[in-house]
C-alpha cells in the first residue's frame, strides 16, 4: 500500500524526537539551535542616555534665547552622577547618561557657546534626543525563544546580556551512505557500465542545510557482507540516511539486510513521483532514512521527508519550506497515478519548468529553484497562478 506524503511525513515526525542540550561560548552558537527561551535581565538601553552630541537641560529652561550656564561634563563611560538644576546645562556626549533632572538634549549646533554659558538658538521639548531606559528591550522581556536558529543579529541582543554560553540542541550525527558496485568515486578510473557516485555528495550538502554533521561512508558495494558490515558501523549515528537499494531486485539489499539486523521499518513506499521507494525506520536507537539511487528522487525525498525529521531531530521549532505564488508560463501536465513534484526555475512571480522531468535527470535540477506539485491526473494551463516551493 503506497502512503500519502502527508501521512508519510507525519509518521516521521511522530517517530522523531529532539537531542540532549548542551552549553557552548556565544562565539560559537552561530547558526545553533537555542534550547531554552533567554528573558532579558539588562534592559536596553540600560539608562537614559543621549542620541546626540550636545546639552542636558530642562526643557522648560531650554527656550529660543535662553541662557544657560554650563555646569558639568559628561562623557559616555562611567555616569558621573552629574545633575542639572535651575538654569543649567551639562555638556554631553552620544551615549552618555542623562543627568539628573535633566530631560532634554539640545544639539550642540542649535547653540552659541562661550566659555560657562549657552545661548539657546533653538529650544527643545521634553525627551527631545533622548534614549530612554527600556526603550528597545525590557527585563523580562523574552530576547529570543526556544528553538530559535541564532543568526548574527539575535546573538548580539543575546549578548547584551552579558550570557558567556548559551544552551543549544546538540547536532545530530549523520551517517551517509550510497550503496550500489556500478558507483565510483571521484577522481578514480570509470569502465564500461560504470558511473560516477552523485548521491553523497547531494545528501551531505543537503543535511548540512539542516544544521546536521554528516559523515560520509565509502560507497556500498551490491553485497550482503558489505551492506552489514556499513550499518553496523552506522548504528551507533543519530541517523543513517542511505541511497539506493530500495526497490525488490535481487541486488536491492537494503530492506533484507536492515531486517535481518533487526532494523524495525515503518514504512518503505510513498505515493509520490519522483521517490516512490522510501524506507523510514529505527535501527536500535538511529533513525533510517532510504532514498531511492536516482538523484532526482533522492532530492525531492529528502526534502519531503528528512530535512523536517533534521529540523525537528535538532530543536527547531518550524521546517517547513519556504512557498510563492507564481504564474505558471507553460501547461504542466501529470497523466501519472501520483502526484508529481515538477521541477522549474521561479523568477519575477513566474514558474517554467526546466529540463527533463524524469528521475535521473541531474542536469535539469540543477537548474531547478524550485518545484511544483501537479496532482495525479491533472493538467494546469499555461498563465494559471500556482503555488510552488523555493529549493
Amino acid at each position: 500500500m503506497l502512503l500519502s506524503e502527508q501521512e508519510t511525513l507525519a509518521r516521521v515526525l511522530e517517530s522523531v524526537g529532539q537531542l540532549n542540550v548542551e552549553n557552548t561560548s556565544i562565539w560559537e552558537a552561530g547558526n545553533r539551535v537555542l534550547a531554552r527561551d533567554i528573558v532579558a535581565t539588562v534592559s536596553l538601553p540600560r539608562f537614559d542616555n543621549s542620541t546626540v552630541d550636545g546639552y542636558a537641560v530642562r526643557a522648560a529652561d531650554a527656550v529660543d534665547g535662553a541662557q544657560l550656564t554650563i555646569s558639568g561634563e559628561q562623557s559616555a563611560g562611567l555616569d558621573l552622577a552629574l545633575r542639572v538644576g535651575p538654569g543649567e546645562a551639562v555638556r554631553i556626549y552620544t551615549g552618555a547618561p542623562i543627568p539628573l533632572d535633566a530631560d532634554a538634549v539640545v544639539m550642540q549646533e542649535d547653540v552659541n557657546r562661550t566659555d560657562k554659558s549657552l545661548l539657546i538658538r533653538e529650544g527643545v521639548t521634553r525627551g527631545e534626543n533622548i534614549r530612554v531606559r527600556g526603550g528597545d528591550l525590557c527585563e523580562g522581556q523574552v530576547v529570543a525563544s526556544r528553538g530559535t536558529l541564532l543568526n548574527p543579529s539575535i546573538l548580539a541582543a543575546i549578548a547584551s546580556q552579558g550570557l558567556a554560553e548559551l544552551p543549544v540542541f546538540k547536532r545530530p550525527r549523520v551517517a551517509i551512505i550510497a550503496t550500489g558496485s556500478e558507483l565510483r568515486r571521484q577522481g578514480e578510473p570509470i569502465g564500461a557500465g560504470e558511473i560516477y557516485e552523485t548521491n553523497r555528495v547531494l545528501l551531505a550538502q543537503l543535511a548540512r542545510t539542516t544544521g546536521a554533521r554528516d559523515d560520509v561512508f565509502d560507497i556500498v558495494p551490491d553485497t550482503e557482507e558489505a551492506h552489514v558490515q556499513g550499518f553496523e558501523r552506522a548504528r551507533s549515528y543519530d541517523a543513517i540516511l542511505v541511497a539506493g537499494g530500495m526497490s525488490v531486485g535481487t541486488k536491492d539489499l537494503v530492506k533484507p539486510v536492515l531486517q535481518k539486523l533487526g532494523a524495525r521499518l515503518d514504512l518503505w513506499r510513498v505515493a509520490i513521483k519522483p521517490g516512490k521507494p522510501f524506507v523510514f525506520g529505527r535501527l536500535g536507537d538511529a533513525l533510517i532514512f532510504g532514498l531511492p539511487g536516482n538523484p532526482v528522487s533522492a532530492f525531492v525525498t529528502f526534502l519531503l521527508f528528512v530535512r523536517p525529521a533534521f529540523l525537528k531531530l535538532g530543536g527547531h521549532s518550524t521546517w517547513t519550506l519556504p512557498h510563492a505564488s507564481a504564474a505558471l508560463k507553460e501547461e504542466l501536465v501529470n497523466d501519472g497515478d501520483r502526484p508529481h513534484y515538477m521541477r522549474g526555475v521561479y523568477c519575477e512571480r513566474t514558474f517554467s519548468p526546466v529540463g527533463r522531468q524524469e528521475s535521473h535527470a541531474l542536469f535539469a535540477l540543477s537548474r531547478a529553484n524550485a518545484l511544483c506539485r501537479v496532482e495525479a491526473g491533472q493538467t494546469i494551463a499555461s498563465d494559471s497562478i500556482i503555488d510552488v516551493i523555493l529549493i
